[in-house]
């Protein structure tokens, strides 16, 4: 697999706290010399850099980033509010807590209504495995595909733990047919790009390819 190939399934990624505009413009500018599938930015600064890329690059931000724990009233909120000000695609993240209480019923329901208000944009779902038996993983993957959305996601990258192969190999075999899967975090060289690739992710979400490519020290998400 060339490194074009690889760097289309990226989501050049920038979510650190003290992410600045100069920041987020940078990482536009390499997105779209890169041909990257989209940049993932705070939400604050979603408007902005869509008015800054147009139709060049996908915009894609995060909603209940990173515990999940916010209400499912205040994520349709953040949803809703993130495509108004121009987001392509939206990342959000379950409530672990319900699925430790085993309430999987409301964390298909929130998934639900979250696709709702994305309508025809683009929702992936990050589960963050690393707080995850099998069990509850291959759940989740049950819910997510049940619900309706498009992406299943490993991580936010800012708990204990990132994307592994064995599971988005776990994704892949107990997601349905229309469900694709986002391999995030930890994600620090070319080969394990494709090795996610090769395993059956679809996106990979990273800071650090791009900066590989471009023959820099690949740190950060």
């Amino acid at each position: 697999m060339d490194v074009k190939e690889i760097l289309s399934h990226v989501d050049h990624t920038l979510l650190k706290t003290t992410a600045a505009w100069e920041d987020i413009r940078v990482i536009c500018d390499d997105a779209i010399r890169f041909g990257t599938a989209s940049v993932c930015i705070p939400a604050s600064y979603v408007k902005r850099a869509k008015e800054y890329v147009g139709d060049r690059m996908k915009v894609c931000t995060v909603i209940g980033f990173p515990n999940g724990y916010d209400t499912s009233a205040a994520k349709v909120f953040m949803a809703e509010d993130a495509i108004r000000n121009g987001a392509d695609e939206i990342d959000m993240v379950i409530n672990l807590g319900w699925v430790k209480d085993g309430l999987y019923d409301l964390q298909e329901e929130e998934i639900r209504a979250i696709k709702k208000a994305c309508g025809d944009h683009i929702l992936k779902v990050i589960i963050e495995t690393c707080c995850l038996t099998d069990e509850e993983k291959i759940r989740m993957c049950e819910v997510v595909t049940a619900a309706g959305a498009d992406y299943i996601k490993t991580s936010t990258g800012f708990s204990t733990g990132g994307a592994t192969p064995a599971d988005v190999k776990l994704f892949s075999e107990h997601v349905g047919p229309a469900v694709k899967i986002k391999a995030a975090g930890g994600i620090s060289s070319l080969a394990d790009a494709e090795e996610f690739l090769s395993l059956g992710a679809d996106r990979l979400g990273t800071s650090r390819i791009v900066k590989l490519v471009q023959g820099m020290e690949g740190e950060g998400y």
